[in-house]
């Protein structure tokens, strides 16, 4: 069943890791796993951290969002002995390049009360979307 606007949201606030997907300019969707925090106004916080390693600072997700600022954030549940429990919530996104040091700072200190890896906050930068809509299904 198609899950409302508000429970697509609040799903998506709780859960704790997705699939982010940005466009490149020749493959197309370009998938990789993230954690992420989502604040009150519907912004969500993507870090590049410094503690997994890294071929770059400088990520392909980034260079992606500098040529198409759109996105997509896929989160999911999954049970194989109970196929009731399935849902997945996708949230459209906008890249926000100039969201401001404010907005980073507070999506950086969301990062860190969610994951203990990032108490410390080892970002290089915390990548700043906004929330265009939601769609998303449960069993």
């Amino acid at each position: 069943m198609r899950l409302t606007e508000d429970e697509a949201l609040a799903r998506l606030a709780a859960h704790d890791h997705g699939v982010l997907c940005t466009v490149h300019a020749e493959r197309g969707a370009d998938a990789v796993p993230v954690v992420y925090a989502v604040d009150d106004e519907g912004y969500i916080g993507v870090p590049v951290d410094r503690v997994k390693p890294k071929a770059s600072d400088r990520l392909q997700r980034e260079r992606n969002l500098e040529a198409d600022p759109r996105a997509t954030l896929l989160v999911e549940h999954w049970d194989p002995a109970d196929w009731s429990r399935l849902w997945w919530v996708r949230a459209e996104l906008r890249w926000q390049p100039d969201a401001g040091t404010d907005r980073e700072e507070a999506m950086a200190g969301l990062l860190a009360e969610r994951y203990q890896q990032y108490r410390d906050r080892p970002f290089a930068r915390v990548l700043v979307l906004r929330v265009i809509g939601v769609t998303g299904w449960a069993a």
